[in-house]
């Protein structure tokens, strides 16, 4: 009667030493999905899991250029040595260019070296128990700081360094300091996955979770045009006014953390005037200048040709909740307000897609209505298969009658970005792009890069009560441009390394950039041209009346960056090998993080004979208004690995139960 018994005893045996091996090794992954996980807290004392204490940020705004200060501060209160990592963003176009690292009375500068070189030199400074730290990038807007063997009881400082150029839109320019990083989708096997997207697996903390480190902020704005309105969408925040050119703002509560969203400062002078203008540099060995140029007005509407527009909607997981919510009502306000003489389409993805109409449809009532209900029926689910969802609107048949523009609306937490840019740019003869992107912090590389490749413009909609004016702004935008046909000369000043290379049509009122290198003496002139509202638009600029500052030095970053964009950001030249050494040579030369140039700093004293320190993952808490959703599931407070493990032994156990009800006449 028990040999059956005595059968399914011996199997959970056998199973439970082949899930004990299982979840003690480290060689698992070849078969699992890269992904993030929720973080499993156990509980034990000898191990700190959260050793990033504070973030403290200070922004000195000088004209159009912001200069930005990062401090992290790191501390083990556990029992044993710790080697801590912790995945950060920051602005999609900022410059860095320092990084110190202080380990009690102890300050080390930070070196700049080749991203692979500075790998050896940290781990090998891990394994000789030496305190060292990392910085590496592992997208454009998003870094990783490794720091090894934090002893107990240890602080280490670790202070960042960047300059990024503040470009108005409209006469309102705005600051926007990304705090923490979305989790991201991802169809890769962990173990085929490239080095610089293994960060995708990192650890989340649930929805509502203690975040157990704190985040401060500061900014200054100092301008040389009377201050007209400061405000800060995103946080509660005081302004102390010094002057109306000099106004500091701080967190109105510093101690209430608000770590999990973007900090969103905008600010218009007085008149809505920008700062335009010709700005110079004069260096040791490179001289460089910036040309920043006043828009003028749009053409009138009448003028454009009839549109389409294709809806790529974004009904993923991630967006479950306010961020879907928010894209329902930003879409009504678009697909409601479309002319009668325009066609539209909507597509729907998750880890499928779905396309409303097999050809675009007239913007009739009945039709909108059509879309509207479809739209409404959403309520979020499954993987963000993006690239597809594009494939497929870029198949849909045309009318060349009609002027083809996709319009995606994402939170943006995919990890193959370069695949969606690569896409975009192959077909561009066939339609233009802009990019809506939705959340309190959203993946700002996908959505301003997405718009790069499509010659679009990037919006992000961070509240419910922004979509009405963001859809107003992108009707006017799409409806009018304001420049096109632009070019730039340059009499009697000797110019060269310009950046563009060329400047593509203005749909927002927003000023033309240009960046470049000189020789000789600084005089002559620099003329735009192009094609505005009212016919020929000429603007000139007198070299010579303008005077080099040792104030810009920051040009000189700002251009090396803007260059390693074109080169390297959105991918948009993958596969040509010319592109890595010219990255790696303006990073060493301009002292910049890239992607393939990272921060390295190595205090020289052994704080750890043996080298032996546990790994810990800092996680990130959930951004505002995410779902456990973004994270695989609802419910599940486990890393994916355990959970499974788990789901076995649940089974296993119900089978046992079942199987002593039967040959052993128990009672269940």
């Amino acid at each position: 009667m028990f040999k059956e018994l005595r059968w399914l005893l011996c199997m959970l045996f056998i199973m439970g030493v082949f899930i004990s091996e299982a979840a003690g090794s480290e060689e698992t992954t070849d078969d699992l999905t890269l992904s993030p996980y929720f973080l499993i807290e156990n509980g034990d004392p000898s191990l700190d899991q959260f050793p990033l204490k504070e973030t403290n940020v200070t922004v000195n705004i000088s004209g159009v250029i912001a200069d930005v200060h990062i401090m992290q501060k790191y501390s083990n209160n556990g029992g044993g040595p710790i080697n801590a990592r912790y995945i950060f963003p920051a602005s999609t176009r900022a410059a860095v260019h320092g990084m110190t690292m202080t380990v009690g009375e102890q300050v080390i500068e930070a070196e700049v070296k080749e991203r692979q070189v500075a790998q050896n030199e940290f781990d090998q400074a891990k394994k000789e128990g030496k305190s060292a730290s990392l910085l590496k990038q592992q997208r454009p807007n998003v870094f990783s700081m490794n720091v090894a063997n934090i002893m107990p009881g240890d602080t280490v400082d670790i202070e960042l360094h960047y300059t990024e150029l503040l470009i108005p839109t409209d006469g309102t320019y705005e600051f926007v300091y990304p705090t923490v990083v979305g989790p991201r989708y991802s169809n890769q096997l962990e173990g085929e996955a490239p080095e610089n997207d293994k960060w995708i697996k990192s650890p989340y903390l649930q929805e509502d979770s203690e975040p157990h480190t704190k985040f401060d902020i500061g900014v200054t704005i100092s301008t040389g045009i009377a201050l007209q309105e400061i405000v800060c969408t995103s946080h509660d925040t005081e302004i102390f006014w010094e002057s109306e050119f000099v106004a500091i703002i701080g967190l109105r509560d510093a101690e209430r953390f608000s770590g999990d969203r973007d900090f969103i400062l905008k600010y218009r002078l007085a008149g809505k005037e920008i700062q335009s203008g010709l700005m110079l540099f004069e260096g040791k060995e490179e001289n460089f200048f910036l040309l920043m140029v006043q828009p003028p007005e749009r053409v009138l509407a009448a003028d454009i040709p009839p549109r389409e527009y294709i809806f790529v909607i974004d009904v993923s997981g991630s967006m479950h909740g306010f961020p879907l919510n928010t894209a329902k009502k930003l879409l009504n306000d678009l697909i409601g307000n479309l002319k009668a003489t325009d066609k539209f389409n909507v597509i729907l993805f998750a880890g499928g897609s779905r396309v409303m109409a097999d050809a675009s449809l007239p913007a009739t009532a009945k039709n909108i209505g059509k879309a509207i209900r479809l739209i409404d029926k959403q309520r979020g689910g499954g993987g963000t298969e993006l690239l597809n969802a594009l494939r497929k609107g870029f198949s849909l048949p045309r009318d060349e009658a009609f002027s083809r523009t996709i319009v995606v609306v994402t939170d943006g937490y995919i990890g193959a970005e370069g695949d969606v840019f690569e896409e975009i740019q192959n077909n561009l003869q066939r339609s233009n792009l802009f990019a809506f992107g939705i959340g309190s912090s959203v993946n700002r590389y996908l959505i301003e890069g997405m718009a790069k490749a499509g010659q679009g413009e990037p919006f992000v909609v961070t509240k419910p009560m922004e979509s009405s004016a963001t859809a107003g702004k992108f009707r006017a935008y799409i409806q009018s441009p304001v420049l096109t046909h632009i070019e730039v000369t340059y009499n009697g000043f000797e110019t060269y390394d310009i950046e563009p290379q060329g400047i593509p049509d203005l749909f927002a009122k927003r000023p033309v950039i240009v960046f470049g290198k000189w020789r000789g003496t600084a005089e002559g002139s620099i003329e735009l041209n192009g094609t505005g509202g009212t016919g020929e638009y000429t603007q000139t600029f007198n070299v010579v009346a303008t005077k080099p500052l040792e104030t810009n030095r920051a040009l000189r970053y700002l251009w090396a960056r803007t260059r390693i964009a074109r080169l390297s950001d959105f991918n948009f030249q993958r596969g040509n090998p010319e592109n890595k050494a010219e990255i790696t040579t303006l990073g060493l030369t301009y002292n910049l993080l890239t992607a393939y140039t990272s921060f390295i700093a190595v205090n020289n004293v052994i704080v750890n004979p043996d080298g032996q320190s546990e790994h810990v993952n800092q996680p990130l808490p959930l951004p505002l208004h995410v779902s456990n959703l973004a994270v695989g599931g609802s419910v599940s407070n486990v890393a994916e690995p355990e959970m499974s493990i788990l789901l076995i032994i649940a089974a296993l156990m119900l089978a046992m139960i079942v199987g002593l009800k039967k040959y052993g006449n128990i009672r269940t």
